[in-house]
């Protein structure tokens, strides 16, 4: 895993080379009613398939995040004039979160870590597996 002082010094990479283009990380906007940049406390990401999320900072203190984060760096390096990318499509996204924002256990918690590291960041992929009868690290309530 990434330790927390390994996440900072990332995130102050990217502040500072952000700084020196003077270009703002995003993607080119769609619609002209989202912000570009996040506000003060939060940061953003996107996921594979181009979803842009919002978060509090303290969502980085979470295991699932820094592992997400770590995969990013690994899969993506770290961006120089782009947006940080999450190896994970919208619907792993917002199924991690739900389950960061109802304080799930730490079984279901390490199911997703797991998943995250077998590298099924996939929703879908991981529902088909149960539809079909396979093993799946990703529980439902």
């Amino acid at each position: 895993m990434i330790s927390p002082k390994h996440l900072v010094k990332i995130a102050r990479k990217w502040q500072r080379v952000a700084a020196m283009r003077r270009k703002r990380i995003s993607f080119p906007r769609v619609d002209g009613d989202e912000e570009v940049l996040a506000h003060r406390g939060h940061f953003v990401v996107y996921s594979i398939d181009r979803k842009r999320f919002v978060f509090p900072i303290r969502f980085l203190n979470n295991c699932v995040f820094r592992e997400l984060f770590k995969l990013a760096e690994e899969e993506f390096g770290l961006p120089s004039n782009g947006p940080i990318t999450l190896p994970c499509d919208a619907m792993f996204i917002n199924y991690a979160v739900s389950m960061i924002q109802r304080h799930a256990n730490v079984e279901i918690e390490k199911a997703l870590l797991m998943s995250i590291t077998a590298n099924t960041c996939s929703l879908s992929y991981s529902l088909h597996q149960i539809h079909t009868g396979q093993q799946s690290l990703i529980c439902s309530h």
